[in-house]
């Protein structure tokens, strides 16, 4: 069975953003420090734990998750061809 690479890269995309943007809104709501969801500014240029920071989050975790699931859809694909 071959996967998409495509959609695979845009599920895992909007996955993850989703994922990112909706853990900074619950550090914001909770009130906590977030230091372990700050270390993403080191990585997500930008980034801080605002609402703002969570639409960006958002915008880099869908590139990130989609750039991670083209390339995972493509070497499964490459290695399921490789198999048979």
């Amino acid at each position: 069975m071959r996967l998409n690479t495509l959609a695979f890269g845009v599920a895992l995309g909007i996955v993850w953003g989703a994922t990112v943007f909706l853990a900074t809104l619950w550090v914001i709501l909770a009130g906590g420090p977030g230091e372990h969801l700050a270390l993403l500014g080191r990585f997500y240029l930008g980034y801080k734990i605002t609402i703002l920071g969570g639409i960006l989050g958002l915008i880099y975790g869908f590139i990130d998750g989609f750039i991670g699931g083209v390339i995972f859809a493509a070497l499964y694909n490459l290695l399921a061809k490789a198999k048979k």
